[in-house]
C-alpha cells in the first residue's frame, strides 16, 4: 500500500511539474511577442510632415526656402541593409538672412518614421526624380508674415 501512495504522490508531482512547464513556456511566450522587432522597412506614409519637421529644426533659417524639391521614398542600402530613403533638395538661408544655394539632402527612415537627414553625395540623390515641393517653401514662424 505503501508503494501505490508513493507512486500516486510521484504522478501528481509529476503532473504539477508538467504543467509548471507549460505555463512558464507560454509566458517565454508572450514575453517574447512583445520585444518583436518593428519591420524597419515600413513604407513611410508622412514623409513630407517627417520631413519638414526636422528641416525647421534643424535649418538655420527655415522661412523663404527657395526651389524646394522632393522625391518619392525609394529603397536604397543604408549601412548594408536596405531603408526607404527621400532626397530633399533646397536654397535655404544662413543665419544673416544670405541664401547658401541649393543644397541636396538624405533623410533614412526606419520603419516608416524619419531616422537620419544629412547632407547628400551625388550618388546618393544624382539619379532620382524630383517633383516641387511648394509647401516647404511656404514655411514660417513670423507673426508678421516672412520677407
Amino acid at each position: 500500500m505503501a508503494s501505490a501512495k508513493a507512486r500516486m504522490v510521484a504522478r501528481v508531482a509529476t503532473g504539477t511539474m508538467v504543467l509548471g512547464l507549460m505555463a512558464l513556456g507560454l509566458a517565454a511566450c508572450s514575453s517574447s511577442s512583445k520585444n518583436v522587432e518593428p519591420d524597419a522597412n515600413i513604407f513611410p506614409k508622412d514623409y513630407k510632415l517627417e520631413l519638414m519637421n526636422t528641416l525647421q529644426r534643424e535649418l538655420d533659417d527655415p522661412t523663404n526656402i527657395r526651389d524646394a524639391f522632393i522625391s518619392e521614398p525609394f529603397l536604397t542600402t543604408a549601412s548594408r541593409e536596405q531603408r526607404y530613403a527621400v532626397c530633399v533638395r533646397s536654397n535655404s538661408r544662413d543665419l544673416n538672412h544670405t541664401y547658401t544655394g541649393s543644397k541636396d539632402r538624405i533623410g533614412f527612415f526606419y520603419a516608416g518614421h524619419l531616422n537620419q537627414l544629412i547632407d547628400a553625395t551625388p550618388e546618393q540623390c544624382g539619379k532620382v526624380a524630383y517633383k516641387p515641393w511648394p509647401e516647404l517653401q511656404k514655411i514660417c514662424f513670423s507673426d508678421k508674415g516672412c520677407k
